[in-house]
């Protein structure tokens, strides 16, 4: 059939189409309930699998825009875990769910709408000192340290020397060394040959040994080690460019999460070369020698350097700050038991050197998302054909800090997580990356096949039939760099074995600097991606089967 052709054939089937839902009419009985008389014509109620599309309309870009213009503006200081900003931003989507008629599940509570717990806020107290022998030196000119730090008062130190303080097969510089409860002084790097080619690898690329000090800080605390001194002696690395360049990151506050758990790592600290040799009782060259032995051997040389003992101070200040996540609930009918986590992050990263960092896209985008998805469903629920399966609308706070939100639901679950049956986390859904300017709309769905294949079948129907977005798994990849799976809050739902969809448009060149301005937002863009959050757990939430764990990729 020719264009022409087809184009006249439609219009003829639309025209019929048009004459036919004119002539419907509802028929009735007398009785003396019914109407005197019914209207000729009446609307044809849309089928029971087309009420998604009905709701979904409610997802759209004037909402997405009208909460994210509140939550992305200078008003919410960037919203800052712990900060007036973020507890503004909380109280914003608990207000929104409660309008919206969700239930606030958090039991004896004040408000039911937020669970409150405590980050920590951890600096390093004034007046670090550190001595070897009669020789004092300085914090942040010859020593600093990385992580916590067990000398709060002025405490000696007798180091234990493991050379490069690795291990593996065929080479291990604790081989007959025992240093439970003890601080190890370690060298940086690792042995080399002609070109600076590692010598423990097969193919003389560097390997974990050398690329990241805290491979070796993990081993020291499996060896039981205390505490880890670490410095180096290549003539090419320079201490005290490389303590400039970190200085305001030491000096500037963390916030992490209180631990009664020993951490993977030991508490590390760096320390000039001066600084080492003097711990080690040695002259430059003599070290020079013993590393080139090592270098000639490709095995552990034991030295003869009698190391002289330390003392230090080092106080970490750990002041408690309270934060809180944000839950919206609805429940479900004949499946209620059964609960679809809905996720975003509504903390970003505040005020830094005067400049409102807004996170429009990271994540205002996706808070915005799923406070209008909620919207949506609760509409349905209003107008009874709310869903089988309950929703939870979560709103995590210290994703930006380390996940810190989601860790702490996923630890103390308002729903067992053995209920849940899945999460899907919206994370940036309002722009584009360099990978998709000019190519049709796209998201990246990552982790939806990792521990429930059903999960990402289900999606790409779901998307095949109502929004037709270019779905994009390369992060899928376990050798993906980017490692994108492990770095925002679906995560820690699934290491408790829930399947999970992550959403995200990518990184560009506003991520994470105060430019991530609403102006730059493509609402028609995101609003496509946020139907078809919407679409999928609708689907998740109204199909008669559970999806299934069956399993287990890296």
């Amino acid at each position: 059939m020719t264009n022409k052709k087809l184009l006249i054939a439609l219009l003829a089937l639309a025209s019929a189409t048009s004459v036919q839902a004119q002539k419907v009419k509802i028929k009735t009985k007398p009785g003396k309930n019914a109407p005197t008389a019914a209207p000729a014509t009446q609307p044809v109620a849309p089928a029971a699998e087309e009420w998604s599309v009905k709701y979904a309309d409610l997802v759209n870009a004037e909402r997405l825009r009208a909460h994210l213009s509140v939550l992305a503006s200078d008003e919410y200081e960037g919203r800052e875990t712990g900060t007036k900003g973020q507890h503004m931003a909380a109280a914003y989507v608990a207000t929104q769910f409660k309008n919206a008629g969700l239930t606030g599940p958090v039991a004896a509570s004040n408000d039911p709408y937020q669970q409150h717990f405590n980050v920590e806020q951890v600096t390093w107290a004034d007046g670090a000192t550190l001595k070897v022998g009669k020789t004092s030196y300085k914090w942040l000119t010859d020593f600093y340290g990385m992580g916590d730090s067990p000398f709060a008062t002025e405490t000696t130190v007798k180091p234990v020397f493991v050379g490069y303080g690795i291990e593996q097969p065929g080479y291990s510089d604790y081989a007959g060394v025992d240093v439970a409860g003890k601080d190890v002084l370690i060298l940086l790097g690792e042995p080399t040959g002609d070109g600076g080619k590692a010598l423990l690898s097969a193919d003389g690329a560097p390997t974990k040994w050398g690329n990241d000090y805290r491979a070796k800080a993990q081993l020291a605390a499996q060896k039981g080690a205390r505490t880890a001194f670490f410095v180096s002696f290549n003539p090419n690395d320079n201490f005290a460019k490389q303590v400039a360049r970190l200085a305001p990151y030491i000096s500037r506050p963390s916030t992490v999460m209180p631990s009664t758990e020993k951490s993977s790592r030991v508490p590390s600290f760096f320390i000039s070369p001066a600084v080492g040799l003097a711990a080690l009782g040695a002259k430059d060259a003599a070290v020079q020698a013993y590393l080139a032995k090592i270098n000639s051997t490709k095995q552990p040389v034991k030295s003869a350097f009698k190391l002289v003992p330390m003392q230090i101070k080092a106080e970490r200040k750990r002041t408690p700050v309270e934060t809180e996540n944000v839950l919206g609930f609805i429940e479900g009918t004949d499946k209620k038991e059964d609960i679809i986590v809905i996720s975003a992050h509504h903390d970003h990263l505040g005020i830094q050197d005067g400049k409102v960092f807004n996170g429009a896209d990271d994540d205002g985008s996706g808070t915005s998302g799923i406070v209008t998805i909620a919207e949506a469903f609760a509409k349905a629920k209003a107008e009874g054909h709310g869903p089988r399966r309950s929703l939870l609308f979560l709103s995590v706070t210290g994703e930006e800090k380390g996940l810190f939100g989601s860790e702490y639901y996923s630890k103390h679950p308002i729903f067992p997580l053995a209920q849940t049956e899945a999460d899907l986390n919206v994370d940036m859904i309002g722009r584009t990356d360099v990978e998709h300017e000019g190519k049709p709309d796209y998201v990246y769905v990552i982790g939806s096949d990792k521990l429930a294949s059903e999960l990402k079948v289900i999606q790409e129907e779901q998307n095949k039939k109502y929004t037709q977005l270019d779905l994009d798994y390369r992060f899928d990849d376990p050798a993906d760099p980017n490692r994108f799976y492990y770095r925002s809050d679906h995560y820690n739902f699934a290491v408790n074995k829930v399947p999970v969809a992550f959403f995200f448009n990518g990184v560009h060149a506003d991520y994470h600097k105060e430019t991530d301005e609403i102006s730059k937002i493509e609402f028609p863009k995101m609003e496509k991606r946020a139907k078809l959050v919407f679409h999928l757990a609708w689907e998740l939430a109204n199909r008669d089967g559970r999806i299934v764990v069956d399993s287990n990729k890296p």
